[in-house]
Parts: C-alpha cells; structure tokens; sequence
C-alpha cells in the first residue's frame, strides 16, 4: 500500500519537476548539456527494465516515466540547439550505456548491468557539472531538488531492496546534491550575466 503511495507521490514529482524545466528550455532560460541527456535516458530506461526483473514492483515505475521523458527533453534539447558539444568522453560514456544491454544478456544478471549503468550515469553528470561550474546561472536548481526527493521516494517505494533496485536511484540522489551545491557555491561567486554566455 505505501509503496504505490510512494511510487504515486515519486512520479507526480517527476512530471512536476520535468514540466517548468521542459517550458525554461522551451523559452532559451535553461540550456542542458544534450548528451548528458542522451546518457541519462538510456541509462535510466536500461536500469528501469533491470529493476523490474528483480521485482522492484512500483518502485520502478517513477524510473520508467523519468527514462522516457528524459530522453524527450534530449531530444528538445537537440531541437532547440542548446549545449551540443559533444567530446571524446561523452562518446566513451555512450558506448558504455549500451553496452551495458549486451552483458546484461551474456550474464544473464541485471546487477552487473546496473552497476555499469549507474556509473555511466554519474560521469554523464561530467558535461552538466563542466557547465554548471562556468555557467551556474543556466541550471535549474528547483529540478535537481525535485529530482533528489524523487529519487529517495522512489527508494521508499520500492518492493525489493537490492543492489539492482537501490544503487541507481541512490547514487543519482546523491549527484544531484553534488550539483546542488556545486550551482549555489559558484552562483556566490559568478555574476549573473554570465547566464547570456555561450554554453560549454
């Protein structure tokens, strides 16, 4: 019963987080990094589809919406042109997000794909970290605050507790409060204006 309470209030906070951030990129204010993006939704989508055949039951589904719009907003991203830099890690990082499907086959054991899923998923914060150090003026820190309670609801939510149904939402509730703090500490030292520059 309190798990699909959980798994109720995990996703309303995700729409709730993505709708004003989809609007800010939709009006120029907030430009993410496109491949971090790209990383984030198949990554989360991959670990959503793990977590479900390890019986994280209604725990996942706030994984599942958050995959699937993730990739919409890399999508828009791209649309709208905002940050498209794209370098050689980022390519590393994509090639390790997919082949996470392939070993998850072979051993027939999410767990392992987990692991490599969530640790691509963090080095994808590398390019949004990269930005939000010169350009802290151009995250939005509601989101990532949002995004940090989802992800610890979504923990609650869950039916199993296991390293496949749990390091994935902790580990991105932790780098969201890394970035969190990261944002606040050098939007103190960094003038406002540097909003208008070009992204990293």
């Amino acid at each position: 019963m309190f798990n699909h309470v959980f798994s109720g209030l995990a996703i309303a906070l995700t729409l709730v987080a993505f709708l004003p951030y989809i609007a800010s990129i939709l009006r120029g204010k907030t430009r993410p990094h496109v491949f971090s993006w790209v990383i984030w939704g198949i990554t989360t989508f991959i670990v959503f589809l793990a977590q479900v055949q390890d019986g994280g039951g209604a725990g996942a589904w706030p994984i599942g919406v958050s995959g699937v719009i993730t990739i919409g907003v890399a999508i828009l991203a791209y649309i709208k042109r905002a940050d498209i830099s794209i370098t050689r890690l980022d390519k590393i990082f994509f090639m390790a997000a997919v082949s996470a499907v392939p070993l998850w086959y072979a051993t027939a054991d999410p767990v392992w794909a987990v692991v490599i899923l969530t640790t691509v998923d963090l080095l994808g914060f590398g390019p949004t970290l990269r930005k939000a150090f010169h350009f802290p003026h151009q995250e939005n820190l509601t989101f990532f605050g949002l995004f940090l309670l989802r992800n610890l609801l979504a923990i609650l939510a869950l039916e199993h507790y296991s390293i496949t149904t749990v390091l994935f939402p902790a580990a991105v509730a932790l780098a969201c409060l890394m970035l969190i703090v990261l944002i606040i500490y050098r939007r103190r030292l960094t003038p406002s204006k540097n909003n208008d520059a070009p992204s990293l």
